[in-house]
């Protein structure tokens, strides 16, 4: 599977974990040039508390575009280190 955003792949793993209708990649799978931390946090009521991160690709910004849960729940143990997207970023195989 590969992310794409900004006609840039930003990570690509064989190894993905669809947890409602969203693609978890290996953290070492994304190309981490192109992710800058955010200070935005969420809350799921059975995932736990999300991070998020800001893409910059090619001098363009798509704010809280990828999360992941540094500290998950033993519910979703399974996507443990490991991150999705949203905002326009396209899931491909």
């Amino acid at each position: 599977m590969k992310a794409i955003w900004n006609n840039t792949i930003i990570a690509e793993s064989n190894d993905t974990i669809v947890v409602e209708n969203n693609h978890y990649f290996p953290s070492e799978s994304i190309k981490k040039e192109y992710f800058k931390p955010s200070t935005t946090h969420t809350t799921c009521p059975w995932k736990g508390i999300a991070s998020y991160y800001t893409l910059e690709v090619n001098g363009a910004e798509n704010k809280d575009a990828a999360w992941y849960y540094p500290e998950i729940s033993e519910l979703a143990k399974q996507i443990k280190g490991s991150v999705a997207f949203w905002k326009g970023v396209e899931i491909i195989e």
